[in-house]
């Protein structure tokens, strides 16, 4: 009866597992076989793998230290067999006492051995982790908007945390155990079989069995642990929103309705878990089974030849014995497995994320003509992956050199796309976008962004001091060139306003600064580098309308002369500008001069009276 409720139980994993399997075409294909999926995974994961050539040292010695201190518990069982036949038979204390302190020197020696596999084991995993960890952060850090964008941020950061933590633990067990615990269980059989043939037998019956046990188990965990840890992306989207959108929360009051979310993804998360659990849990009771079994027979067919007289008591203990080291062995290969599914399901994901490839292909070209225009659209479009309508589209303009060119629209649109076309965060889906006369496409983008200088919407600042995220800008930057650019970015009130001027403490993202504070510092890291192109998106947004004004007056009167587009939402930012594009819904309905605009632009003259009265507007 327990037989059948364990079949069914594991009928009903297999069947399970293989529909999950099949049914996601992420994992795998519709009309793909099994052994092409793991052949096809183990390609992914023989990619990683380059990461430990550096410790091939640690990579050999850790298992062959292991190896030695299983060989030496191999002979464990012949020195008691010894005591029992020769010693306690004979009541010799002189050779029970030898062979006791053979014991004790067996296992000291494989204390040592095994001491010294660990710390080369630990080297190689830990030192393997470090590769891989940094070979993903510059990975992650070359791909475009577009790969971060479709991936998202709380996907990149397991990928970089708890998955190369499981992977650093998976090599750590292989290393010390993927070797030692077969060698231990085919090292028992062949024991046993210099001590009784016919009793070794029942070992070649029981190891096969244990073998299909494991390995079967393996096979059917193994992805839904990579399912496990999608459900935990999930998780960790959900609360990093949370946490990010705090302030949100509480003041629309949707905390109830943002736990009860967070409570359903957490349930899938341990529903999963607890399937994948259970179909784990079946290894050890399977394998207690088999061993018990066996143990029954050996003891049985032991005792019988015992009365005949082929076999010593000794022997039987020893035949025990290896059987007993055979079950320890296969209960750590069984615990290893499981972390083992845990690690290669990981390390298949690190794996996919490292397969992903820069939609920006770097070009070439390092400057641009002289003679052209600053900056040109003609008919630029951009959609963005995953939308089926253009964020933009039929953008063409010149911007020429010295100019500055204010851009204006309401919320979404698609000012912040427009901007993002010029330093190459994202390639025109139609037309193109010229930078000096090249298309930025044919650029080098190191050589296209070292001629941009870039104020994002979010004023973004980095942990360490005024002055190192200032060098961001220009990493060899002196005192004058930072207090020309604080000054010019009106920041250097902030500056002076802290006790140790540049020195002064950044903390995380600049939480001890005021939203206004951060932008002005973000301006100065701009200014700094003296760029042919500098980008304002709506980076003046947490000023007031004073020093927005004294801002844009040290921008057009700054010596390099830049290229300027002021992104923003207030009419007052953009209407000294020498043209303004005017977006509706990502198209351009119209463009000109503050007064032409208020002529002929609907759009533009509705945004510039809701801010400014039309009586103010008149005597203005």
């Amino acid at each position: 009866m327990v037989m059948i409720m364990f079949g069914n139980h594991l009928y009903k994993c297999i069947s399970i597992t293989f529909s999950a399997i099949l049914d996601n075409p992420e994992d795998i294909y519709y009309n793909i076989t099994v052994k092409q999926y793991i052949i096809m995974r183990c390609k992914k994961l023989k990619k990683l793998l380059v990461y430990l050539r550096d410790y091939k040292r640690e990579s050999v010695f850790g298992p062959l230290f292991k190896l030695l201190e299983a060989l030496f518990e191999l002979f464990v069982p012949l020195v008691v067999a010894a005591i029992i036949d020769n010693g306690i038979s004979n009541n010799d204390y002189g050779y029970i006492v030898r062979m006791c302190l053979i014991l004790v020197a067996l296992g000291v020696i494989g204390l040592v051995c095994s001491i010294t596999a660990q710390f080369f084991a630990a080297k190689a995993a830990v030192g393997f982790s470090t590769k891989l960890r940094h070979a993903l952060f510059a990975h992650i850090q070359s791909l475009s908007h577009s790969e971060i964008d479709t991936l998202g941020t709380s996907t990149l950061v397991t990928r970089m945390t708890s998955d190369i933590n499981q992977v650093q633990s998976g090599v750590n067990l292989v290393l010390r155990l993927f070797l030692r615990s077969p060698f231990v269980v085919f090292g028992a059989m062949i024991m046993a079989f210099t001590i009784d043939v016919p009793s070794a037998l029942v070992f070649v019956v029981a190891i096969p069995v244990l073998a299909v046990i494991v390995f079967g188990i393996m096979l059917l965990s193994m992805p839904l642990y990579k399912k496990a840890q999608r459900a935990l992306d999930m998780v960790l989207t959900k609360t990093r929103e949370n946490i990010t959108g705090a302030r949100v929360l509480r003041a629309f009051c949707m905390e109830k309705r943002e736990n009860e979310d967070f409570t359903e993804r957490n349930e899938t998360l341990v529903r999963i878990q607890k399937f994948v659990g259970k179909i784990s849990a079946l290894m050890n009771p399977l394998t207690y089974a088999v061993i018990n079994a066996a143990v029954i027979a050996l003891i049985w067919k032991g005792a019988l030849r015992v009365d005949c007289g082929v076999l010593t008591q000794g022997q039987v203990v020893a035949l025990y014995n290896y059987m007993s080291q055979i079950l320890v062995e296969l209960i750590k290969l069984a615990n290893m497995i499981i972390s083992l599914t845990k690690a290669l399901a990981c390390a298949n994901r690190i794996s996919d994320v490292l397969d992903i490839q820069n939609s920006l292909e770097n070009g070439t070209v390092k400057d641009g003509i002289e003679t052209a225009p600053a900056v040109e659209f003609e008919d630029a479009a951009l959609v963005y992956k995953g939308s089926s309508e253009p964020a933009i589209e039929g953008i063409s303009f010149k911007a020429m050199r010295g100019e500055t060119i204010g851009i204006i629209g309401g919320t979404g649109s698609g000012k912040t796309s427009l901007v993002n076309l010029i330093p190459r965060f994202y390639d025109a889906s139609r037309g193109s976008v010229r930078v000096n006369g090249i298309d930025v496409r044919e650029y080098d983008i190191d050589a296209l962004r070292a001629k941009i200088g870039v104020v994002p919407q979010k004023a973004v600042l980095f942990k360490g001091t005024i002055r190192s995220n200032l060098e961001w800008g220009l990493e060899d930057a002196g005192e004058a060139e930072m207090d020309a650019s604080v000054s010019a970015a009106q920041a250097a009130e902030v500056v002076s306003g802290k006790d140790k001027g540049f020195d002064s403490y950044v903390a995380q993202g600049g939480g001890n600064f005021s939203g206004g504070q951060r932008q002005r510092l973000t301006i100065a890291r701009a200014l700094i580098k003296e760029p042919e192109i500098l980008i304002l998106d709506d980076s003046a947004s947490a000023l007031d309308f004073a020093t927005d004004a004294k801002l844009r007056k040290a921008v057009r009167e700054l010596p390099s002369s830049p290229t300027v587009f002021v992104v923003s939402q207030r009419t007052a930012s953009v209407m000294h500008a020498d043209r303004i594009i005017v977006l509706d819904d990502g198209v351009p309905v119209g463009i000109g001069t503050h007064e032409e605009l208020l002529e002929n632009c609907e759009v533009y003259s509705e945004i510039y009276y809701s801010q400014f009265p039309k009586e103010a507007a008149v005597n203005g």
